[in-house]
């Protein structure tokens, strides 16, 4: 969902307003034409666009998008350091009643940037200690969605005499996915998610994350996840139209106001590979999927990551909605 306006640093218009009237016509519209899933990204700045420009508020955008539509999953980035994990929790059992159940869940992500929490006022923790705060945080998302009449006492949040009523409709409960590439991520990831998500990278690396993920859960004695991959799709009539795609909008600009946060966005996490200022240009490394070419050879890429064990693609693209349409009308129906 682009809750930024867009999803490219270069290209200062793309078409595409951060407001509720065009989130709307993209989602009911990406229902109707075979989309299943749209990830709504949690940021109070504006990551793709500069910081000052506007940005949509994910929970809200959630809520009120599942009024709106009949079917489409939402999968709502949640920051634990910026969210009372009991309040989060009643929060979202309420939008998974609102959606009929099954359309509701999390994308827990453990933050990253210094200047939006302290522009926010949320205290900024170092990277491992995040992770500590979100162990915690998903035991009590998960106990209030599940017990009544518990107390948890932990060193980052307390709770007596737990209560929450409705539970969620979905059960055992929402789908909780996260991502990350540290030891402690995917520690975490294992122990206590349901999914795994990946930036962007070709179906022969995703596949080796897969198998390492898949050893982590079986060692714990858990059941198989759900695995999705990042993509920035570019679908045109030729190679050599595809690739003038790319090339206008990794046309790194470093004046661009996207690329501020780009020295802190390193700081904060933790990546298995380096991330250039080109990969850069388009959110989540999208452009290594390789979801670029003739419909054909797209199509042959989405069934690469199938076999390497995705079960679920999070395409990016722009213009959205119409490259939206694009992608429908030549390449799901090849798939």
């Amino acid at each position: 969902m682009p809750i930024f306006g867009g999803w490219l640093r270069n290209v200062e218009d793309e078409g595409m307003q951060a407001s509720w009237d065009y989130v709307k016509k993209l989602t009911q519209r990406s229902e109707q034409i075979g989309f299943d899933l749209s990830l709504i990204a949690e940021l109070n700045l504006n990551d793709i666009k500069g910081e000052d420009a506007p940005s949509l508020d994910a929970w809200s955008t959630a809520a009120a998008l599942t009024a709106v539509t009949e079917r489409l999953e939402f999968m709502v980035a949640v920051r634990p350091t910026f969210h009372n994990p009991a309040l989060l929790a009643k929060q979202a059992a309420n939008i998974d009643h609102i959606g009929g159940g099954g359309r509701l869940s999390l994308n827990v992500v453990s933050s990253w940037w210094r200047d939006e929490a302290e522009k926010y006022g949320v205290h900024f923790e170092q990277h491992d200690r995040r992770y500590d705060r979100t162990s915690e945080w998903l035991d009590v998302v998960n106990l209030l969605w599940s017990r009544d009449g518990e107390d948890y006492q932990g060193e980052f949040y307390q709770i007596k005499h737990s209560l929450m009523q409705p539970k969620p409709l979905s059960q055992p409960r929402p789908t909780i996915y996260a991502g990350g590439e540290s030891e402690a991520a995917k520690d975490l990831i294992a122990r206590k998610c349901d999914a795994y998500v990946m930036h962007g990278d070709p179906p022969s690396r995703v596949a080796e994350k897969i198998a390492d993920m898949r050893r982590r859960r079986e060692k714990l004695g858990l059941q198989p996840m759900i695995y999705g991959v990042a993509g920035y799709t570019v679908v045109r009539n030729s190679e050599q139209e595809a690739k003038h795609e790319v090339a206008r909008i990794t046309d790194v600009q470093q004046s661009a106001s996207g690329y501020k946060n780009y020295q802190q966005w390193l700081a904060g996490t933790q990546l298995e590979q380096q991330v250039s200022l080109e990969d850069y240009s388009v959110s989540n490394r999208g452009l290594r999927s390789g979801l670029v070419g003739t419909p054909q050879q797209v199509a042959d890429q989405v069934g690469a990551f199938s076999e390497a064990g995705v079960d679920l693609l999070l395409l990016q693209c722009s213009p959205q909605l119409e490259e939206m349409e694009r992608f429908a009308e030549h390449v799901i129906q090849r798939c």
